[in-house]
């Protein structure tokens, strides 16, 4: 497996990861941990993710190459799981990006039986709710959690389904887009919609978006995407 990383679209590629990376971080989604890809544009049959690094450090140089097996001819340290997005790639043709992340508003919705569902317009993609992978069901009950294997990657994908965002027991959310700038907002807007939920429950309840409202929102966001990309591009690099 060899990519000329010279071509126009490999850069571009790798150069949107580094913003989307920044974007994740100044946006309170990554911190240390979590990664973002993208299903290579040379090759639908690779990925792009950055290397083994803290995402606020990610640069373009920074990205390797992957098959949907999760190998590299790249050296250097890969993240553990890669196989989270392989597997997605592998099981979702209309996916082109996925992110995975440790957003702490989110991670309460995936251990206490409470569904994750849209209630602002902004969230749509949630409808109807977001499904939990638990990881016992593969992994057994002494795991640490992480989808490190094929196989863990595989049942992941399948929690997922045809969802826009599936969370993890106890460990975290994966959101996945057509586009990079998808996916980002998606997994910006899950942390927002999960904050806004949490605070509704508190005060005594929720009015969730319909169906046929999520859809609705989701046609009138989706052209929008430049703009909160721009934003959030932009806010992510000032001093």
């Amino acid at each position: 497996m060899r990519e000329d990383t010279t071509s126009t679209r490999s850069r571009e590629q790798r150069a949107t990861l580094a913003e989307a990376n920044h974007i994740l971080v100044d946006q309170g989604i990554l911190d240390a941990f979590g990664h973002v890809s993208v299903r290579s544009a040379d090759d639908p049959d690779t990925f792009l993710l950055a290397r083994n690094l803290a995402p606020g450090l990610v640069q373009a140089d920074d990205v390797q190459l992957f098959t949907l097996d999760g190998t590299t001819d790249d050296p250097r340290p890969p993240y553990l799981e890669r196989h989270i997005h392989g597997e997605i790639y592998r099981a979702r043709p209309d996916v082109h990006a996925v992110v995975h992340s440790h957003s702490p508003a989110v991670i309460p919705f995936g251990v206490a039986g409470t569904p994750l569902r849209p209630v602002l317009h902004m969230a749509g993609f949630l409808a109807p709710e977001a499904p939990v992978f638990e990881a016992r069901d593969t992994l057994g009950s002494g795991s640490d959690l992480l989808v490190r294997t094929p196989q863990s990657g595989v049942a992941l994908a399948g929690a997922l389904g045809r969802s826009s965002v599936v969370l993890m027991r106890g460990h975290g959310a994966t959101a996945v887009g057509a586009s990079v700038e998808e996916a980002v907002y998606r997994a910006v807007y899950t942390e927002v919609n999960a904050r806004a939920q949490a605070e509704a429950l508190r005060l005594g309840g929720c009015t969730y978006l319909t169906d046929e409202e999520a859809a609705a929102t989701v046609a009138t966001n989706t052209p929008q995407l430049p703009r909160a990309w721009g934003f959030w591009r932009d806010r992510a690099h000032r001093p």
